[in-house]
């Protein structure tokens, strides 16, 4: 073989190694970059918070006999840690029932489902006073009108820290939602409910119901890091792997 010609072989075989070196080292690269949250699928469900700030949730915790920390406080303290993420790939909305004029059953939209919501819903809660009944379906009434017109799946999250004490029936809710709204799934989240020990078990199997018949989780919290837990479970974001990626919609 010529000696140019085997030059040629030689500079053809070190630039195919010096390619395949080239292209090793990027998968090597790749696989050490770590995931980047940024480019995460945006949640294609909205959310909505509905809210318990009756007058209950002014009390004590009842961790100890001698607990300071309120029970409102302590949620306040779960969504501050929960929401910025969750708001960054979730529109979320907020209602609010119980606070108002003493003994009534107040429930107030605050907002509907949108976009990097956390600052919002913060804003909104920490400044709230507990008082009022505990008009939760209602409530959940009102978080299912928002969705109404809307053909897209929708999620409520539910908190409540006792039962329903403006006549509502949770259970019949949940059948009648499962019957007209397929696509709203509903999830309890029952806060230190063992402290009322005046109420049967039957007021919890309702709300345990509205839950279970819209497809929900019934999630049962005693302290501030279940609270966390629990809002992750049903406000974070489903993988969506199946979905292509185009399909998604990110916020501006």
């Amino acid at each position: 073989m010529p000696s140019r010609h085997r030059s040629y072989v030689a500079l053809v075989l070190l630039t195919t190694l010096a390619i395949a070196v080239a292209a090793a080292s990027q998968v090597s690269k790749a696989q050490e970059v770590p995931f980047d949250a940024e480019e995460r699928p945006y949640c294609t469900e909205d959310a909505m918070i509905v809210f318990d700030a009756s007058g209950s949730m002014a009390g004590n915790t009842v961790q100890g006999l001698f607990s300071d920390k309120t029970r409102i406080g302590e949620v306040r303290a779960a969504l501050t840690e929960v929401l910025p993420s969750v708001t960054r790939y979730r529109r979320v909305g907020l209602i609010t029932y119980g606070p108002g004029p003493y003994q009534q059953c107040n429930v107030r939209l605050n907002f509907p489902p949108e976009p990097k919501a956390s600052q919002r819903i913060l804003s909104i809660v920490n400044e709230i006073n507990p008082a009022g009944k505990t008009p939760l379906v209602n409530a959940v009434v009102a978080a299912a009108r928002i969705f109404k017109h809307v053909s897209a799946p929708g999620t409520i999250v539910l908190l409540t820290d006792g039962e329903e004490t403006c006549g509502g029936d949770p259970c019949e809710l949940g059948k009648l939602l499962k019957r007209e709204s397929e696509n709203l799934t509903v999830h309890v989240i029952g806060y230190q409910l063992r402290s009322f020990r005046w109420t049967g078990a039957q007021k919890y199997l309702e709300t345990k119901c509205l839950a279970e018949e819209t497809g929900g989780y019934y999630i049962t919290a005693n302290n501030r890091q279940d609270l966390i837990e629990a809002f992750r479970k049903t406000l974070g974001c489903p993988m969506m792997s199946a979905l292509p990626r185009g399909a998604l919609r990110k916020f501006p």
